[in-house]
């Protein structure tokens, strides 16, 4: 059998007693957390808890842990991962302690930037609740472990667990410039008038998750769609007489179980209906749809609200199924339903986008409207061919016919547009 030897690089004290070193210490927690020796990683764990030795030796470990989580946090940025992102993984593979002290090296490394920081990121740091709550560095680990009511033994193994984390994260791709990069000081966006029909849109769609009557969810959501697609449009001819040269940006939707392949699915049809292309990575738990910045603002507003609504419905759907005592195997006819659900508002959407653009048409001129469009959507598959050049598809199958018939049932009580066949097995993106 193996043995894996530790090796502890030593420093001599004035009074020339060899004292271990922090850093060296945590690299081998770190190496044998990741391991498969169970012994191996508590002893390893046992020995930084007891520090280097020195009188202030918890106080070496607690800052260089933190040191080396907020370093990682930067080369993720760099290797594509954003705060959310981030925060997303950490929340789905660690406890909720570990996940918080990912949040808590956001800070430490935002704290340190000394470059230009996008206001994106200060956004998604501020929308994480990612700001320095305790004094130094040195007590951070005791002062979160008081925080969230463990010992220091619990805190080291769950820091440990963090940094394995935020270290094994792989290469994803870059859709923003992030802080420290050529780039990142540039902002771009929409206008006061984006805000406005945004406040519109959120309005709309706060009423189709509130109300209890399932055609007037549809129909708000329906409305949202129009000002959505109208608002697009403007922006869209704006930019094209303007010639800005951006190109297409990105946002990650998260798409995680219970049904992801269902999550991801709605994510790709809402940003189809909205000119914007999805790519679901399953592995991660996000899907990464890239569009123009209004398009995606409303990908994200619309995923959101239909993922609440439609577990609203399946959940009725569940119920009343259940009292006609009907089939026992919930999960099937759960992800039909959602599948399904997911499809039918897909075209419903994107039936409200082809009308606006007909009336933009009739208006503008096609000869002035059609080109900028076709452009910006070349745009944005040049994108999606640059970032995931190895793109695959997979075949969606339905498991329970009842759940798609409700599905599609609970999609289609108000009819935006005109109804199609159901399709029994779709192709989307992974």
């Amino acid at each position: 059998m193996a043995t894996i030897v530790s090796r502890v690089r030593e420093k001599q004290t004035p009074g020339g007693t060899a004292v271990p070193d922090a850093e060296e210490l945590i690299s081998d927690a770190l190496a044998a957390v990741r391991g498969t020796d169970v012994r191996l990683a508590e002893r390893q764990l046992d020995r930084l808890m007891i520090g280097t030795g020195a009188a202030a030796g918890a106080a070496d470990v607690d800052a260089a842990l933190l040191r080396r989580l907020a370093g990682g946090v930067g080369r993720s940025a760099q290797r594509g991962w954003q705060p959310v992102d981030l925060a997303r993984l950490a929340t789905r593979r660690l406890a909720p302690p570990s996940a918080g002290l990912v949040t808590d090296a956001l800070a430490a490394h935002r704290r340190d930037l000394t470059g230009p920081v996008p206001q994106w990121w200060d956004d998604q740091l501020r929308d994480l609740g990612a700001g320095v709550w305790w004094d130094t560095d040195e007590a951070h680990l005791t002062a979160w472990s008081a925080r969230v009511g463990c010992d220091r033994f619990t805190a080291l193994r769950a820091a440990v667990d963090a940094l394995a984390l935020v270290e094994g994260l792989p290469p994803i791709a870059v859709l923003r410039p992030p802080p420290g990069s050529s780039g990142a000081g540039v902002t771009s966006g929409g206008s006061g008038g984006g805000s406005r029909m945004l406040g519109r849109v959120r309005a709309l769609l706060a009423k189709a998750e509130s109300t209890t009557y399932p055609a007037e969810a549809e129909a708000l959501t329906g409305k949202a769609q129009e000002l959505i697609a109208r608002h697009s449009i403007d922006q869209a001819l704006l930019a094209g007489v303007a010639e800005h040269g951006d190109r297409p940006g990105g946002v990650r939707l998260g798409t995680e179980p219970p049904y992801a392949g269902a999550k991801a699915l709605l994510a790709q049809e809402v940003a189809a209906a909205n000119r914007c292309e999805a790519v679901w990575s399953d592995d991660l738990g996000f899907t990464t749809v890239l569009g123009w910045p209004a398009d995606l603002e409303a990908v994200e507003l619309l995923h959101t609200s239909l993922l609440v609504q439609a577990t609203a419905a399946m959940l009725r759907g569940r119920g009343e199924r259940r009292a006609k005592g009907a089939g026992r195997r919930t999960r099937d006819y759960d992800e039909s339903f959602l599948n399904a659900f997911a499809l039918r508002i897909g075209e419903r959407l994107r039936s409200a986008t082809e009308e606006a653009d007909r009336e933009a048409a009739t208006q503008a001129g096609p000869e002035r409207l059609l080109p900028v469009l076709a452009s910006r959507a070349e745009a944005v598959r040049e994108r999606l061919d640059t970032l995931f050049p190895g793109v695959t598809r997979g075949r969606l199958t339905v498991r329970d016919a009842d759940g798609w018939s409700s599905g599609t049932s609970a999609a289609d009580r108000a009819s935006l547009g005109t109804a199609a066949a159901p399709k029994r097995q779709v192709r989307g993106r992974r």
